[in-house]
């Protein structure tokens, strides 16, 4: 399966359905239960994505190359001058265990360097114990907390460089 990752405006309806299915599922998983359509509502409303737009930040969509449905999300917004944060990282059922989420959080990276940044750090839960596996796999470490939400057990970061495009040109022949 081939995607196509992009930036999306966050108001698009596959971005707010994106982000919808993301909550649904982990508001889910930390109550044990299915998450309801207000209790989504509620956390929108705690944590917006207001943000989420240039020049500070950037929410990108995944779909499926050949039949265009949605199929992961993830933002980046910086912090400050150099330092980014992964956001919203979420992978359709239909498209996980098959590379996407890497590549994901690669193209948020990648932004975030458009962006200036030099950094990025993220939290997570400790009950979405994929997700640390997949961001200690992509070069992430245990950094000093940067938030107090309730919901942040681990806190991660990596620096970024900046990857080259194309091969150098070879040097001319001495004379």
């Amino acid at each position: 399966m081939t995607w196509t990752i992009q930036p999306e405006p966050r108001t698009s309806p596959d971005a707010v359905a994106a982000v919808r299915a993301y909550l649904r599922e982990i508001a889910g998983r930390y109550w044990g239960r299915p998450a309801t359509e207000q209790e989504v509502d509620a956390v929108l409303a705690e944590e917006p994505d207001d943000e989420l737009v240039p020049p500070r930040g950037r929410f990108l969509l995944a779909r499926d190359a050949r039949e265009h449905t949605v199929a992961g999300c993830a933002a980046v917004l910086l912090a400050d001058a150099t330092t980014a944060e992964l956001r919203r990282v979420w992978v359709a059922p239909h498209a996980r265990r098959r590379g996407l989420g890497a590549r994901l959080v690669g193209a948020a990276e990648e932004a975030a360097l458009a962006m200036g940044a030099r950094a990025v750090r993220l939290d997570t839960r400790r009950d979405l114990v994929e997700a640390r596996r997949l961001y200690e796999r992509l070069g992430y470490t245990p950094v000093e907390p940067f938030n107090d939400s309730p919901y942040a057990h681990h806190w991660l970061g990596k620096p970024l460089r900046p990857k080259l495009d194309r091969i150098p040109e070879q040097a001319p022949p001495r004379e």
